[in-house]
């Protein structure tokens, strides 16, 4: 059935997955994207059902593409684009590895204003290439997206790894605040449910 959150609707299941269609616990981060993105290419990593780049369309953004590897999760956004009438020619879904799509990205010399990167903690998808690990990956995760983010823009990193510790080397290359007080919204109880960053160049 459709869900309606800061004016943006969505396709829920309650039905048959653990996964509903929509993390609340980014309620905020989305918000903030929203409010954001006018004007700007927006790019969604590990993008799940797109409801990112619905808040970022919305908002104004002028472009994005939305990637992930899972065919059922890009079917479940291009309903949800359609359900907040996002021009799809604008708008793009691409289904491609995030690994390989960042280096093939690079090589195509894209850039993007704004961009969120969202990856699971663990994944050994018989599609992917690589087995992701967080924890192990996250600089070659940043770093790539960051070759993609234009002078003045803006990534979003975040995860759900309870155990998760930012890479200090990044601190170094990148200019990194943590914003998780702000993007666990005021109702979770669990405060540790994900962390988030705003990452940008020095």
């Amino acid at each position: 059935f459709i869900i309606h959150e800061n004016g943006r609707a969505f396709w829920i299941n309650l039905d048959k997955y653990l996964d509903t269609g929509l993390f609340l616990d980014h309620r905020n981060t989305r918000k903030k994207v929203g409010e954001i993105a006018k004007g700007k290419r927006f790019l969604n990593l590990f993008s799940y059902t797109g409801s990112f780049t619905v808040y970022a369309a919305t908002g104004g953004a002028i472009s994005s593409e939305t990637v992930d590897l899972s065919n059922t999760y890009l079917d479940w956004a291009k309903r949800n684009f359609e359900l907040n009438g996002l021009d799809l020619n604008a708008h793009l879904i691409i289904r491609a590895d995030v690994f390989q799509y960042l280096e093939q990205a690079k090589r195509d010399k894209k850039q993007f204003d704004l961009i969120v990167l969202d990856p699971p903690s663990f994944s050994n998808s018989k599609k992917m290439l690589d087995i992701l690990d967080i924890q192990r990956d996250q600089t070659r995760l940043i770093d790539g997206a960051m070759a993609l983010l234009s002078e003045d823009g803006l990534l979003f990193f975040s995860n759900n790894l309870r155990s998760f510790e930012l890479d200090k080397t990044l601190t170094q290359k990148y200019a990194i605040k943590d914003i998780s007080k702000h993007s666990v919204p005021e109702d979770f109880r669990n405060k540790k449910i994900h962390q988030c960053w705003e990452i940008q160049h020095l």
